[in-house]
């Protein structure tokens, strides 16, 4: 069976469905810090991703658009395997910021309930669930570490 962008587009939406309904619903399990947390799942999409591009620059189409401009990046985006490469970095990118967000906010006591929406927001708009849990977190700083004794004197 050969994989088409359209094929590949549902396994990765396959893939990374289950990471983020791991962050809200079971965020301290460790099946979630081993395949989330510990950076598994996006880096298979990374992979993916790699993939992707690779066809795109190896499949012929390497010469069309680029990132000088607009008009550049609309023309790089007519490949289908371009475009499915932008969505797997957006995939990719959003769930490495949803893991980075979820141990933070257990490192910094963030009650989940409040991480939610920040998750939500991270999947389905990226930088605006990005740019939320950068004012949340500030309610919630890090316990300095005691100065020892000799630090005192």
């Amino acid at each position: 069976m050969a994989l088409s962008p359209e094929s590949l587009f549902q396994i990765a939406g396959n893939i990374v469905l289950p990471g983020w309904l791991l962050l809200v619903f079971a965020p301290r399990w460790r099946v979630t810090r081993w395949v989330v947390g510990s950076g598994a799942l996006p880096l298979v999409l990374a992979v993916l991703y790699a993939g992707c591009i690779g066809w795109h620059y190896l499949g012929g189409q390497g010469s069309q658009g680029g990132f000088g401009s607009l008009v550049e990046v609309a023309a790089l985006f007519q490949d289908p395997w371009a475009l499915l490469a932008g969505w797997v970095h957006y995939l990719c990118f959003d769930l490495a910021v949803g893991a980075w967000a979820s141990r933070d906010a257990q490192r910094r006591g963030v009650p989940h309930l409040l991480l939610v929406p920040v998750l939500v927001l991270t999947f389905l708009l990226g930088p605006v669930g990005f740019l939320l849990y950068h004012a949340l977190r500030r309610f919630y700083p890090l316990a300095s570490p005691a100065l020892p004794p000799a630090a005192l004197a």
